[in-house]
This record gives C-alpha cells, structure tokens and sequence, in this order.
C-alpha cells in the first residue's frame, strides 16, 4: 500500500478550514500542451508520460482565518472548483498549478493578491443519497460546467492515485516571481468515483486541446483539519 501521508507541516498556519465532498476528475494530456501554460520556471510535471488536468469541485466549510478571537463566527460555506495540473521547479519541489478557480465565496481578493487565476460565479454542489452533483458558471459565461458522480468503495490508494490528489504545496505568480504557498491537512479518505454525466468548458477556457483519454474519478468525503500557510516568494 502506497503512503498516503502529509507531505509537511506549516508551522504557522494563515487560515483554517475543512474541504468537503471533493470529487477530482483527472484526463492525460500531451506534456507540451500543458507546459505551454505554465511560466518559465515551471516545468510540467508527468506521470505515465502524460501531463495531467485535474477538475475539482467541493465545499470550502468553516474558513477562520488565524487570530481571530473564537467568538468570532466562521465563514459561510461556500463552493469552489479548481482545474490543476502539476509542476516542479528546477530544484525538484512539486506542487499545484491553477489553470482557473471559480468560486461563490469571500476569498477571491486574497487569491487574487498571490496570482492565482480566479473567477467569480454562481457555483453549486448537491448530494443525495449515494450520488453527487456539481455545478457552475462564471459571471459573463467564459465557462461552465455540469458534473454527476457516483462515489464507490474505498481505496488502498496506488501510486498513481497518491500522485494525482496528495500535493501540499501551491503555485502562483506574482507580481512577475513564482509565489509558493504550503498547505497542511490530514490524508485524504479516498474512494473510486463514477461520472454519470459531465459536460464542461474550463479546459477548453484554459487554452487546453482534447485530452489523450477517458478521466480518472477519485472522490472524497473531505478533510476537516485544512492549514494553509502564508504565500512567499519560492525562493525563500
């Protein structure tokens, strides 16, 4: 069984949140389409010799940023999606790379102030019984998408599924130098995940061509104890 453990520990936490109900739908893509959205101190990072795009909608719940008196009430929940793909710096440290986050939430200025690509929309996400479903579109309809999941059994995570959902560092760009920002929370509890239907435009928005094959479904019911650290330039 692959470890499917935190990578590190942030020291000193800027916000803490939970992250629920998160599906991740993957496809394989050519290296070369995806390295061309990256900056110049990115190098796409790949797996089975393909670069990989990962859809993921879930629920941003409990968000209370760090200092704050504990009368002070939380953020509402709120949804959010993330399409990502992965990349390493030259020294070999991997993390996430945002191609677009849409969100319906209060976050949206601090993302915006480290670089990360965001876009306000109406987003939406259901459940109900042993099925799931999500839902956006950006303001001025620059992208959309529909998404129906069935979760499945339990993993015993592989090496593969480790490598598409356990990364704990984030990428952005800001104001012309790579920001980096660690993020701590607990395993993921994964599962199989079936798509019953899903019709969406943000890859395409991305600048993205057809992916090489059919997605890769994982889904989680979440993790509670989400520590993002503060952003910093990636050098230090």
């Amino acid at each position: 069984m692959v470890a499917y453990g935190a990578e590190q520990r942030v020291r000193v936490a800027a916000v803490r949140a939970r992250w629920l109900r998160q599906t991740f739908v993957h496809w394989p893509f050519r290296p070369q389409a995806v390295q061309a959205l990256l900056p110049p101190e990115l190098a796409v990072d790949v797996y089975e010799r393909a670069a990989w795009v990962g859809l993921t909608p879930f629920v941003m719940a409990d968000v209370r940023p760090v200092g704050l008196p504990a009368k002070v009430p939380a953020l509402p929940s709120f949804a959010q999606t993330n399409l990502r793909t992965y990349a390493r710096r030259a020294d070999g440290r991997d993390g996430i790379w945002f191609l677009s986050i849409d969100v319906a939430g209060p976050v949206m200025p601090a993302a915006r102030a480290v670089g990360a690509p965001c876009h306000l929309g109406s987003l939406r996400v259901a459940g109900a019984g042993d099925s799931g479903s999500y839902a956006g579109r950006r303001v001025g309809g620059r992208g959309s998408y529909r998404l129906s999941v069935r979760p499945g059994e339990p993993l015993r995570p592989t090496e593969r599924d480790v490598w598409l959902t356990s990364r704990r560092r984030a990428y952005t760009r800001r104001p012309g130098r790579i920001r980096e920002t660690p993020v701590e929370h607990e395993p993921w509890p994964p599962a199989d995940g079936a798509v019953d239907g899903l019709d969406q435009t943000l890859t395409r928005a991305a600048g993205l061509p057809a992916p090489l094959g059919e997605p890769v479904v994982h889904f989680s019911p979440g993790v509670t104890h989400v520590r993002p650290g503060a952003s910093r330039p990636a050098s230090a």
